[in-house]
C-alpha cells in the first residue's frame, strides 16, 4: 500500500539565499525519498511565506520548489496544497505549471476509508479578530484585482515587508493562545466523528489523542523538518533528517 505524506509551512522566501538553499535541500532530499513509495501529498498551507500570482510574473528564487513539484506529480503523485495565511493568493497558472492540486480551505478527506480534517490552522484564535478581518479583505476579489494592478516589483516587494512584519508581531502570549484554539478546534472536531485532524500553522509539533482518535500538528520546515506518514494503518508524527526517524 502506497503511503501519504503530509507537511505544512516551509515559509519559503523567509530568509537569506543561503539558509533559503539549505531548506530546499532539506525538503529536496525529502521529495527524493518519498517518490519511491508515496501515493499522495498533502502541504497544509505556507509553502511560500509570501506569494502573489500575476499572470506573466513567477516571485523570485521560486522556480526551483515549482520544478520539484511539478516533477511530484510527472511521477504520478497527487500533490494537494491546502493555501495558507502567507500563500493564499495562489492561482490557476500555480496550479498549471505544477499539476498541484490548490484547495483555498479547509477539507476533509476519506483515506483508505479514515476520516481526515486537513485545515492550515489560521483564523481559529477567537482573540484575533484583527485578523480575521485583514484575511476577509485580503481574499476580496475586488482587492485582488486592484492589487495586480501594482508593478511585481512594487507588489511583490509590499506582500514580502507585510508577512514579516506580521511575522515580528506575533508575541509569545499570542502564540499560546494560538496554540490552545488549535487544541480546542481539534477536541471538537474529534468528537464528531474523524479519525484524524490534521493542521498546520503553529510551527510547533504534536500530537494529542482523544478517545483512540488523534490530532497532529504538521509543525515545520523552518526548525523541526516534521511531517506525518499514513500508512494506510496508522498516522505518525515523523522528523527529517535524511533518514526516517519518529518524533515520539
Amino acid at each position: 500500500m502506497q503511503n501519504i505524506y503530509f507537511i505544512s509551512d516551509i515559509h519559503f522566501g523567509l530568509h537569506s539565499k543561503e539558509v533559503e538553499r539549505k531548506k530546499e535541500h532539506r525538503l529536496f532530499s525529502f521529495f527524493d525519498e518519498i517518490k519511491g513509495d508515496a501515493k499522495e501529498l498533502y502541504i497544509l498551507g505556507d509553502l511560500f511565506d509570501y506569494w502573489f500570482e500575476y499572470k506573466h510574473v513567477i516571485p523570485k528564487g521560486f522556480h526551483r520548489i515549482l520544478t520539484q513539484l511539478e516533477q511530484l506529480t510527472i511521477n504520478n503523485i497527487a500533490v494537494h496544497l491546502l493555501v495558507g495565511n502567507h500563500d493564499f493568493w495562489l492561482g490557476k497558472r500555480f496550479t498549471e505549471e505544477t499539476g498541484v492540486q490548490v484547495y483555498y480551505e479547509p477539507v476533509e478527506m476519506i483515506l483508505h476509508g479514515k476520516r481526515f480534517y486537513l485545515h492550515h490552522g489560521d483564523g481559529l484564535n477567537d482573540a484575533d479578530k484583527g485578523y480575521r478581518l485583514m484575511r476577509s479583505i485580503l481574499r476580496n476579489k475586488t482587492n485582488l484585482f486592484l492589487y495586480r494592478l501594482l508593478h511585481p516589483d512594487l507588489g511583490i516587494g509590499l506582500a514580502r515587508r507585510a508577512s514579516r512584519t506580521s511575522r515580528n508581531n506575533h508575541s509569545e502570549n499570542g502564540h499560546v493562545q494560538e496554540q490552545e484554539s488549535l487544541r480546542k478546534f481539534a477536541r471538537q472536531k474529534l468528537t464528531e466523528g474523524y479519525d484524524y485532524i490534521i493542521m498546520g500553522h503553529d510551527h510547533t509539533p504534536e500530537q494529542l489523542t482523544v478517545d483512540n482518535r488523534l490530532y497532529i500538528n504538521l509543525g515545520d520546515w523552518i526548525t523541526h523538518n516534521t511531517y506525518a506518514l499514513f500508512d494506510g494503518n496508522d498516522v505518525t508524527l515523523e522528523y527529517w533528517n535524511e533518514t526516517k526517524e519518529s518524533v515520539v
